[in-house]
């Protein structure tokens, strides 16, 4: 394989955090076009279920399904991926990226998921001229990788010269967020309301980065079969807005 030549794109990146914070900032603005805006997550197909309903249920589905999804899943594997994509290890972020896909058992979440982590790195290979983005783009298509949202969020905030805290805030922010704007459109919930739930979750974020920065590689997952059976009922819904 012609691999790209190995160039430390890190040390070229200012590391102002005026200048980080604002492609941070980008890249989890619903105007970036990750197609992360098309998808739901699983909303959709627990609102048709009846399981999500109202503020108090989405707030229920937030605190047991959402944040310890973040805590167990998917920071964990920023956390590994931050490691290994700084030493250049794609053995290592190879398994990362199988990893999340196997996490997502419905076939619509995992090609949702590929399809957002693959956009995600084509942009920062694109926008940013990033050699990780760009070797890693070449890797996953030679091998067949699925693409992780988790693994390109940290091509983008390597890319950005951006903390790996910042990163891990990102992805948290970036993941509530999509969950309760998704919610505003399938729900009777107003812009107070959600943003009083959304302040209120995000509250939470800070400890569930500190537990995802200590799960072991092998302890990585988080199974929820109540959003899973939803996600796979949804795939064959006669009417659904949301692709995911």
């Amino acid at each position: 394989m012609n691999s790209v030549p190995a160039i430390d794109t890190d040390a070229a990146v200012t590391r102002s955090p005026t200048a980080w914070l604002c492609a941070v900032l980008q890249a989890g603005d619903s105007f970036y076009p990750t197609g992360s805006y098309a998808h739901s997550f699983g909303l959709e197909g627990l609102v048709q279920e009846g399981v999500v309903r109202d503020r108090a249920t989405l707030r229920t589905f937030l605190r047991e399904s959402v944040l310890p999804a973040l805590r167990q899943s998917e920071l964990p594997l920023a956390v590994h991926a931050w490691a290994a994509l700084a030493d250049r290890d794609w053995a290592r972020v190879r398994e990362l990226c199988e990893l999340s896909s196997a996490m997502k058992t419905s076939r619509e979440a995992r090609e949702a998921s590929d399809n957002i982590g693959r956009q995600r790195a084509e942009l920062v290979a694109t926008l940013r001229g990033d050699s990780r983005a760009q070797e890693f783009l070449a890797r996953a298509a030679e091998g067949r990788w699925p693409c992780s949202p988790a693994v390109s969020a940290v091509l983008e905030s390597r890319a950005f010269g951006a903390p790996r805290d910042a990163c891990l805030a990102g992805i948290a922010y970036s993941s509530v967020a999509a969950i309760v704007s998704a919610a505003m459109k399938l729900l009777r919930l107003g812009q107070n309301a959600s943003q009083s739930l959304l302040t209120e979750t995000l509250a939470e974020i800070p400890a569930i980065i500190s537990g995802a920065e200590n799960v072991p590689f092998d302890d990585i997952g988080w199974f929820n079969p109540w959003l899973d059976i939803a996600a796979a009922r949804h795939e064959t819904a006669s009417t659904r807005m949301f692709i995911s």
